[in-house]
């Protein structure tokens, strides 16, 4: 029997990192249990509702976060709010596949173009491997706003 799984992000601002990343995967950031969100509606904002209304502390309102996939085949990202910094580089980091099928020159055009993409979000550019076939059709190694590494691939 297969499990799924769900991904989870130590932060210090969970909002913000699950806005970041709901717009580099193009997730969503899903609203409260049992809330039915009308189109355009911002989920933080009836979050804030929903957790006020259980009588949780506004300053426990942004200890927790997620994404999902709007088509439901891709993991569930959770963010969890954590008082210390990163320390060292990640042992586990995403790859985000912006260029499927694409080789050589149209690939890592694919990958500039994403890559700028998510730099204007807030994303650092860290380096960029070149394609060394046939092992290495290439990718551009990045960091997310809290520094957490991950490649478009």
């Amino acid at each position: 029997m297969s499990r799924t799984i769900q991904v989870t992000f130590d932060a210090h601002d969970p909002a913000a990192l699950s806005r970041f990343w709901a717009e580099a995967l193009g997730y969503l950031i899903p609203g409260p249990p049992g809330v039915e969100l009308p189109e355009g509606a911002d989920p933080f904002e009836a979050w804030a509702e929903f957790l006020t209304n259980l009588g949780v502390p506004e300053s426990q309102h942004n200890s927790r976060s997620a994404i999902e996939d709007p088509e439901g085949g891709g993991p569930r990202v959770f963010f969890q709010q954590v008082p210390e910094d990163k320390t060292a580089k990640n042992r586990v980091h995403l790859d985000v596949r912006a260029a499927p099928g694409l080789q050589g020159d149209e690939r890592m055009a694919a990958l500039e173009a994403e890559c700028e993409r998510l730099v204007a979000l807030g994303a650092q550019r860290t380096r960029r491997i070149e394609p060394q076939p046939p092992m290495e059709a290439g990718f551009i190694v990045m960091q997310d706003p809290e520094d957490n590494e991950f490649c478009l691939d």
